[in-house]
């Protein structure tokens, strides 16, 4: 799904390549599944089979048969040629691979101390292998040879486009330094893979503790009787029966952010939110920070750029520091003025129930509530009863039939990592296999928080012929609560249909090679088109059906839902937008620089202009994009919203589930995206390049 530079980063997102069976080495374990053929269903991960115990030792063959293929790359006397060595590499570490797609996967979504230790003592080993191929000199001879005769091969544009990056991967991984400098950049792998892990780690630790407990009545004021529900179960699976506990997990705080009446105990949570992180206790991520930045700064000047963010850049649609600047501020001045009239609305409905304080913070999604009731006569309790879990799903799988001609069929019979996981079979309309979807939906203590796409296993060609894909679906979801079903917010529901468009991606993808490099700023926009058919009335009278009576969702509800469609938009555009300057400012630092944390935050948010009831969306020390996928890149999800709103226009001008725009879309988008220029990609398909109107008219934000 998403382009890596690190090998952390790498396996978290790896792919498993299950269609070879692995060669079985001479001692290898024979309880070990790792070493075994796989027998499973569509040659699925055998996780009923496979224990915390087995993954070093695979781990362990896993970089040795690596090693082996790329040390047997690097010494062949043969001439060096594209098959030789590019597709060669491309082919390799299939057995590593396999190992760490289960691994990651487990480690994100049901892990455990023994699965983070194990963790640990991954990280230094993986850091110092991936360097071991990068700053191979031989190798590198190998690749710059073939580079050196690129325009005189007879190679196809995907062919072509994976040699130009494996190039540049190396450049930019230091083959061109010096012995010296070299071992430097290893030891900075090495420390930054270990203090991604443990600020992850941290990160999981802070929000597992950080909730707030009621153990009277008088603390539910306001709340509906859904949420007391939900809060009872929460503290009743903490042992606290008779009580009711709220966490800083979304689906648990946003309710109770809006309804409750208690403004001190809306602080308590907020507070515990917002602060996670920072509270200076063992979980503290104020020095990780300053330590991932520095050393990544150290790195970008090595390499010879002058900040990590010139680093990363290069290689994004953005290309510099200056066009993400420039394109932020586009929007910037438009989302604070709209902000600030949302607060000052808010504000006025304080004052007239004589509240006597100012907005805060903790008291946005509550008196933003309010106006919504106030402007549109309606509440989010009133639309969860139409969007149950199971509702959408059908939702999201009819609108797959009517655009690409999608079957989905339930399997029963593949081993799962949580008992809660659904699998399906997903099949062209023809019945041809396209690959398998898992999903996994709600909160566990073991899971990170947020929701993500990834896969087991993504697809390419072996021998002329396509292996299929694994794809994942992780969130973390609304649970069901007081004998109803798992009843979703609003928000809830476009989040499903996004990382709903991030598994079609997988599962469309084409390539050829397994080496696809798709730009960060790219990456969001097969996910973020699929939001914008969430909420369109042709959609919801197919989708949208009261759990108990069956019945569709009212056209009088739907109307006020399209009216509401911008209400907070100035809010929600002003957090993200905050939290998107605030990852370019710590990665356009110098490096060597004397940081407090809460200072470096004051200052950039007020350099800004910041309202001072709104926080950014994420604060340095639980920014978890910023330190593990996203560095100088978060403002890829509303540079992806200029490609995906104007795409959508494709399909408002022909029809919603036009079939033909949707093929066009499919081969162009889903399935070429990261084997060719995503910009050429997207004007095959569109016709021309992206324009920004149909964002900033989304938003709210474009003055007609």
């Amino acid at each position: 799904m998403k382009q890596k530079t690190m090998l952390t980063l790498l396996i978290l997102m790896s792919v498993t390549l299950f269609a070879s069976a692995p060669a079985v080495a001479k001692d290898a374990p024979k309880d070990n599944p790792f070493f075994q053929a796989r027998t499973t269903p569509f040659q699925a991960p055998p996780f009923d089979k496979i224990k915390q115990e087995h993954f070093l030792p695979a781990f362990r063959e896993g970089i040795r048969r690596e090693q082996a293929e790329i040390d047997a790359i690097a010494n062949s006397r043969r001439k060096p040629t594209f098959a030789n060595t590019i597709a060669a590499m491309d082919h390799s570490g299939l057995f590593l691979s396999d190992v760490s797609s289960v691994f990651y996967a487990l480690l994100g979504a049901e892990t455990s101390d023994d699965l983070q230790a194990i963790a640990r003592d991954l990280s230094p080993l993986l850091s110092a292998h991936q360097d071991n191929i990068s700053l191979n000199p031989k190798l590198f001879s190998r690749v710059q040879a073939v580079y050196d005769q690129r325009q005189k091969l007879p190679l196809t544009p995907e062919e072509s486009f994976l040699l130009e990056n494996t190039y540049k991967g190396f450049i930019r991984s230091g083959a061109r330094l010096d012995d010296a400098r070299k071992a430097r950049l290893r030891e900075i792998n090495r420390q930054l893979s270990l203090l991604a892990l443990k600020f992850g780690q941290q990160m999981l630790a802070e929000t597992n503790s950080s909730r707030i407990v009621i153990d009277s009545p008088d603390g539910l004021a306001g709340l509906p009787e859904s949420v007391r529900a939900m809060g009872a179960d929460t503290a009743k699976a903490l042992g606290l029966e008779g009580q009711w506990a709220f966490t800083t997990q979304v689906p648990s705080m946003t309710p109770f952010l809006q309804y409750s009446a208690r403004r001190d105990l809306r602080e308590q949570l907020h507070r515990a939110y917002f602060m996670r992180g920072d509270r200076d206790n063992d979980n503290d991520n104020k020095e990780i920070v300053r330590q991932i930045t520095g050393l990544r700064a150290e790195r970008a000047r090595l390499l010879g750029y002058p900040t990590y963010a010139h680093f990363v850049l290069e290689e994004r649609m953005a290309k510099d520091p200056a066009t993400v600047m420039t394109f932020l501020q586009k929007l910037w001045a438009p989302a604070l003025e709209r902000a600030g009239q949302e607060a000052a609305e808010m504000q006025a409905i304080i004052d007239r129930e004589q509240g006597g304080f100012q907005l805060a913070s903790w008291d946005w999604w509550h008196y933003a509530e309010k106006l919504r009731q106030e402007k549109y006569a309606f509440d989010d309790a009133l639309l969860r009863p139409y969007f149950a879990l199971e509702n959408v799903k059908k939702g999201i799988f009819t609108l797959c039939e009517k655009l690409y001609g999608l079957q989905f069929t339930p399997l029963a019979d593949i081993p799962l990592y949580h008992p809660e996981v659904q699998v399906y079979e997903v099949k062209e309309s023809d019945g041809a296999h396209v690959g398998l979807l898992y999903m996994d939906f709600h909160p566990r203590p073991g899971k990170r928080g947020g929701a993500w796409s990834g896969g087991f296993r993504r697809s390419y060609h072996e021998k002329g012929k396509r292996v299929a894909p694994l794809s994942t679906i992780v969130c973390n979801f609304t649970r069901p609560a007081a004998g109803a079903p798992s009843l979703l917010s609003i928000d809830e529901v476009t989040t499903f249909f996004h990382e709903f468009g991030h598994a079609l991606n997988t599962l469309f993808s084409s390539g050829v090679y397994r080496g696809r490099s798709i730009p960060r700023d790219a990456v969001e926009l097969p996910s973020q088109i699929m939001e914008n058919w969430a909420l369109e009335p042709e959609l919801l009278a197919l989708y949208a059906k009261h759990y108990q009576t069956g019945e569709t969702i009212p056209t009088a509800l739907v109307e006020k839902l399209r009216a509401a469609s911008l209400f907070n938009q100035g809010f929600e555009t002003v957090e993200y937008l905050a939290a998107s300057f605030l990852d370019m400012a710590w990665h356009t630092l110098k490096g060597g620089e004397a940081i407090d944390v809460r200072s470096f935050e004051r200052g950039a948010m007020n350099a800004l202009g910041l309202i001072p009831a709104i926080e950014p969306r994420y604060r340095t020390t639980y920014f978890n994009h910023m330190i593990s996928g996203y560095a100088a890149g978060y403002y890829s999800y509303i540079w992806s919203g200029v490609l995906d709103r104007d795409a959508y226009e494709a399909f408002k001008e022909k029809g919603l589930f036009d079939r033909s725009t949707a093929k066009l879309f499919r081969d162009n988008i889903l399935a070429k995206l990261g084997t060719e220029d995503a910009l050429e990609l997207y004007k095959r398909f569109r016709g021309a390049e992206p324009k920004i109107e149909p964002l900033l008219r989304s938003r709210g934000l474009l003055k007609e």
